[in-house]
């Protein structure tokens, strides 16, 4: 696990973003963990989530896993972390624009749905989560619409978790979904596996007593990859 991974998940534990205990999804499951980037909510903290981003997204750009001329944040979550990340990246000496979309389509002053700089070129979408894949697909939609490439999804954390129910289990996560509908890279500053590499090290028992239980999730609800 690479340092950017591990300083990443111990900032979420730290934060009480990451928690551990037992959390009904929205699909009904039952996990033993639960990852709530709305707790980012203080400056210090936005600040150092937009670090992990940005971080994230030049190591990718370096790699060749992606490419990028501007950032996109999807209502609402995703309106702040563009921000915050722009300001982050010009910091690193990569100065791009960003935009964001309105829920609403605005019949006045200047009007439209998309607030910022002209979508063009390829466009990075930034998000907390991909669970249902509604934001991203509402993303695709707006870029394309006004002439630009989607070029890649930046999340926080992939829980790498198949779809569907606690009944109904698909065989594929919605981070894998996006990718195959879309055909664009999913970027996550770390995943599922990055946590339990993480847990199955720590030197805290409180936390490392976790590691069974999350194991236990994945082979029931997650992904091979």
């Amino acid at each position: 696990m690479s340092t950017l991974e591990q300083q990443f998940i111990e900032f979420s534990i730290k934060t009480n973003v990451l928690r551990f205990g037992e959390f009904k999804t929205k699909a009904g499951r039952l996990s033993p963990y639960f990852f709530n980037a709305g707790l980012f909510y203080t400056g210090s903290t936005l600040g150092q989530l937009a670090d992990f981003y940005a971080r994230t997204l030049l190591k990718a750009k370096e790699s060749g896993a992606i490419k990028f001329d501007m950032i996109f944040g999807p209502a609402y979550k995703g309106i702040p972390l563009a921000a915050a990340v722009a300001i982050r990246l010009s910091e690193l000496g990569c100065d791009v624009p960003f935009a964001y979309n309105r829920k609403e389509k605005k019949d006045h002053g200047e009007g439209g749905t998309v607030v910022g700089a002209p979508l063009k070129g390829d466009v990075v979408i930034i998000d907390d989560v991909i669970s249902a894949g509604t934001s991203v697909r509402e993303s695709v939609e707006i870029i394309h619409s006004n002439g630009a490439n989607p070029a890649g999804v930046l999340i926080a954390l992939d829980r790498m978790e198949c779809a569907g129910t606690a009944e109904n289990v698909e065989r594929v996560s919605a981070v894998e979904d996006v990718q195959n509908k879309y055909k664009m890279p999913v970027i996550a500053i770390a995943s599922l596996s990055d946590l339990l590499l993480y847990l199955q090290n720590a030197e805290d028992p409180m936390i490392s007593a976790f590691s069974s239980a999350i194991e236990d999730y994945r082979q029931r609800y997650g992904v091979s990859r």
